[in-house]
């Protein structure tokens, strides 16, 4: 089986937007999308769940609030017949205190317990309110506030529903934008995965790079632009027997294809193409990268440019750069004549390893 470095540059970015928006969840392609076609559903079930839930609240609330009224009226009734019997007892010692027929010591002691008793009498009449609301305080500030949110749900249903469901809410519609943001690296993560199994199927004198990007300095002058190339990125990189496969992988439809709007990668390949001909062929020709010589000269390492769309490619031809279907892509490969050694493909694919970013 071929061997296989790098995982695919699409995956890549979408897990680190992931990680930058704080989503750690593992990251299936396919629940993805899934994940996208779905949303509305299980948006509206979380809605409707909350709806419940608030339902249910209302009529818990219902249930609740005679209770407490009847708890803060057996309560009131309670701290007043204790009142009253705290104070017909006081009256009652007056009175006996009153009738008492002592004299010298005994009527000062009768006096002086009369006075402590008037005093017992006003303290319990002038605090009676202040405790009798002390008592009552947190029953009645329940009820209160079970009123008003029965009150706020009976008036205000959709928002206390929204309230109930923010955080959920917040979640799915956060990984929904997140995932939105990053639509296009899904559909290009699939078309990337499926050339990776498609160049799984080639023998392991193959060797493919993924994401391959680097910076040259000093740049490679390119003479078909008359410009200079100072970086490269390329979906994969396939060094076979037969040369070297730059693969740029596409997962269009077909009115993407024909959207002039949409950049063309053809120009990105051979530019490519173009840097790392130039760049190898002067490392075999510096003796930095080893291969066998023939007797006829220096040997080149080609390049070939390829472009795989997943279903439809256009019709036209370009030049430097083959435009093929993904179920063509091992076919294309494998017509090529072999002219690298395993050993000559390892350490073509170790040169290319050691440029990497």
């Amino acid at each position: 089986m071929c061997k296989v470095y790098n995982e695919v540059g699409c995956l890549t970015t979408i897990k680190s937007h992931f990680r930058e928006n704080g989503i750690h969840d593992s990251i299936l392609l396919n629940e993805l999308i899934s994940f996208q076609k779905s949303y509305s559903v299980n948006r509206q079930g979380i809605i409707s769940k909350h709806q419940h839930l608030v339902e249910e609240e209302k009529r818990a609330l219902a249930e609740q609030i005679p209770v407490l009224e009847n708890l803060i009226h057996a309560k009131e009734a309670e701290l007043k017949q204790i009142h009253r019997i705290l104070l017909n007892n006081l009256e009652d010692r007056l009175t006996s205190l009153s009738q008492t027929t002592s004299k010298d010591f005994g009527a000062f002691i009768a006096f002086i317990k009369r006075v402590i008793t008037r005093l017992q009498i006003w303290y319990y009449k002038t605090t009676f309110h202040r405790k009798f609301g002390n008592a009552l305080k947190d029953l009645k500030k329940a009820c209160v506030i079970a009123n008003n949110r029965y009150e706020y749900i009976n008036s205000n249903f959709e928002k206390a529903t929204q309230e109930s469901g923010a955080v959920e809410l917040a979640e799915i519609d956060k990984k929904k934008s997140v995932i939105d943001d990053v639509n296009n690296s899904i559909y290009g993560a699939i078309g990337e995965l499926k050339v990776v199994e498609e160049l799984k199927k080639l023998p392991d004198d193959h060797v493919l790079i993924n994401d391959f990007s680097c910076t040259f300095n000093p740049p490679i002058y390119d003479h078909n632009t008359n410009g200079y190339i100072y970086s490269v990125q390329i979906d994969h990189i396939l060094i076979s027997p037969a040369g070297i496969f730059l693969i740029e992988t596409k997962n269009w439809s077909l009115d993407s294809i024909n959207n002039l709007n949409l950049y063309s990668p053809v120009q990105q390949v051979r530019r490519a193409g173009t840097a790392l001909y130039k760049l190898l062929n002067s490392q075999v020709a510096e003796g930095n990268l080893s291969i066998n010589s023939h007797h006829w000269g220096h040997r080149k390492i080609a390049v070939k440019n390829l472009i795989v769309l997943m279903n439809y490619k256009p019709v036209e031809e370009f030049q430097y750069v083959k435009v093929l279907t993904l179920n063509k892509l091992v076919n294309h490969v494998n017509y090529f004549q072999r002219c690298f050694s395993a050993n000559e493909t390892d350490k073509i694919a170790s040169q290319l390893l050691s440029l990497l970013e």
